[in-house]
Parts: C-alpha cells; structure tokens; sequence
C-alpha cells in the first residue's frame, strides 16, 4: 500500500542517511527492520490506550474490529504526510496488543515498534507491589530487569498464548508529586534492561528530571541511550537544555497541547526547539504528540498522530527552522535512539 507525501515531507523521508546503517536493524512488531528504513517517526505515542480494569468494565466496549478500523484510519493519515515509523510507548499493562499492531502494520505499511516496561507506581497490578517478603519490599531492580529483557531478547508476552514479536523500546515512568521506592526500583531495573540489550529507555520524570536522569545513569547507561521524556512541561523545561548537553535525549512530546496550563504552548515549543538547536543540541531533540489512538477508560485524546508533520513543523520552519535540522529531529534523532547499541 502506497500513500503520498506532502512535499515537504517527502524531502524529509527521501533524503538518504549520512550513516550507512544497511546491517543495523530495529525490532517491530513484524520483525526486524533496517534502521535506515524507518524514516520519520513519531516516538512517543499510544495506539490503544487501556486503563487497567476498563476492558472489564460493561459499559467499555472492546470490539475489536472498531479499534482496528479506527487506529488504521490514523496510520493511513500519519503515512499520508509523511510518516514511516510510530512507537506505541505504553509498555506492558495499558492496552499494548501485540497481534493486533501486527495487523495494523501489514494493513497500513506503517512500522510500528511496541515498548516493554511499566510505571508510575498507581498503574502497576498489585503482584508488582506486594512481593511474597516480610515486611512488603518493591520488586528488586534485577527482577524488573529480567522481565523487561525478556520482552526483548525473546519475545513480548501475549497473556496466557505466548511470547511474539520483541520489544524495541524500555519505557517507565514516575509519579508527577515525586519517586516512590517502588518507581526508583523500575527505573533502575529498566536501565539495567537497556543495558543487557542494547535497546533504548524512555523514561517519563516525576518530579525532578534531572536527579531521575541521573539514576538511570548511575547503572552504567550511557546518556546517548536515554530519552527523557516530557521535557515540555513548564516545570522542566529549564532542564532541556542540561539534559540535552549531558548526552541524553529530549522529549518534546505533547506537541499540539495548547491549553493545559502544565504544558507549554506549540509556539512556546518552537521555541525551545530552536534554542537548542541553537546550543548545538538538534541532534538530542526528540518530537511527539503523545497521541492516543483509542482511548478506553479514560477520555479521548482527539489529536492526529500526523499533528508534528501537518502542523508543528510547518511552525517551526515559519520561525526559521532550516530543512536540514527538520530532517535531523525528525528522522535522524529517532532512528539514532532506536537503533540498539551493542550487549553488555
């Protein structure tokens, strides 16, 4: 299946990598893929988003040939404009459908890459929270480890069936009023997984970026191998522009948020876009809507995943972001964090 590309976006997707990465590939959900292959790519977005508890719940419906045809109509238009590669960075609990992504990625000829991992705290089942130890511990970090790892080296679980396609992505998250021992333990077991396989870690801060940076770091992660996610929160964008200078990636990824009084505005995105390609920064920063496909259990997100190719962009350049550095965010940058570094 074949879609056009807006002019702009086809010069983004078209130009060749300065990096021969011909043996380098990525897991997706069908597969490996050759880095070089995966063109623009959004990195931090939710195909079915699923509280845990909804797909119970009577008044939820979990038709599957409606999500199917709903997430497949947003690929088509994510394609459309441009883009190649979409990473659902749910992780493990909410809503992730492995067979499902592989449906949608035959049907629409977008790439999807799927996450392993867990958090905040609140969102973990209680078996991640009441280990069989007197008194009550968190999961050691080395056990969040395994199983994340798990997910990469061997396969994602599909409950009760089997393992199938491997994870391309270890995401975790904090809670926004402050890391609890439980999340500290699955950030420093997620850094661990990372490691051991060479995939990337995306890790969304709670209440300090740059200390929770700073312990995903202290187990021997280097920066370059980190997405610090959520960057566009007022409270933490200050911080963009250490974290990029220490190695790690940026997230900017609520692009087309306006009225949340937490989030920065997309004109107030550019320009932090600019100041750090400014720095010297443009090969650090990292672009996404945090778009929810199908939501259940939880309110609608109504934004496109083509929002960053159709709109932000186009800001971006009015504001005098060259061509070069739009090809760099857009598809250097994602395919650089996501391509896996060597084993430990």
């Amino acid at each position: 299946m074949t879609h056009p590309l807006s002019p702009d976006s086809a010069e983004i997707a078209e130009r060749p990598a300065v990096t021969d990465l011909s043996t380098r590939t990525v897991n997706t959900v069908l597969g490996p893929v050759s880095a070089h292959e995966l063109g623009v790519t959004a990195v931090h977005e939710a195909l079915l988003s699923v509280v845990p508890g909804a797909q119970y719940a009577p008044d939820i419906s979990m038709d599957r040939a409606e999500i199917f045809e709903a997430l497949a109509a947003k690929l088509i238009d994510f394609r459309s404009h441009g883009g190649r590669t979409i990473v659902d960075s749910t992780g493990m609990f909410h809503g992730r459908d492995v067979t499902l992504y592989e449906a949608l990625s035959r049907s629409t000829g977008v790439h999807i890459i799927a996450s392993t991992g867990m958090g905040p705290e609140e969102m973990l089942g209680g078996y991640f929270l009441t280990p069989q130890t007197n008194p009550p511990t968190p999961w050691p970090a080395d056990r969040f480890a395994e199983l994340f790892s798990k997910e990469v080296t061997e396969g994602m679980v599909v409950p009760r069936i089997e393992r199938r396609g491997s994870a391309g992505l270890v995401t975790t998250a904090a809670d926004h009023n402050g890391m609890t021992p439980t999340e500290e333990s699955l950030f420093r077991g997620s850094a661990r997984a990372a490691l051991r396989t060479g995939a990337p870690l995306s890790i969304r801060f709670g209440a300090d970026a740059l200390r929770e940076l700073d312990i995903v770091l202290a187990e021997e992660l280097p920066a370059e191998r980190v997405l610090v996610g959520g960057l566009d929160r007022r409270d933490a964008a200050a911080a963009a522009l250490e974290i990029a200078g220490r190695g790690a990636f940026v997230g900017l990824d609520h692009v087309g948020l306006n009225e949340d009084p937490q989030y920065l505005t997309d004109r107030e995105r550019a320009a932090l876009v600019l100041d750090l390609v400014d720095a010297g920064h443009g090969n650090r920063i990292i672009l996404s809507c945090n778009a929810v496909g199908v939501a259940k259990g939880h309110p609608e997100y109504h934004l496109p995943f083509s929002h960053v190719l159709s709109t932000f962009v186009p800001l971006l350049k009015q504001l005098g972001l060259s061509a070069e550095d739009a090809r760099r965010i857009l598809v250097d940058n994602p395919r650089d964090l996501l391509t896996p570094s060597p084993r430990r």
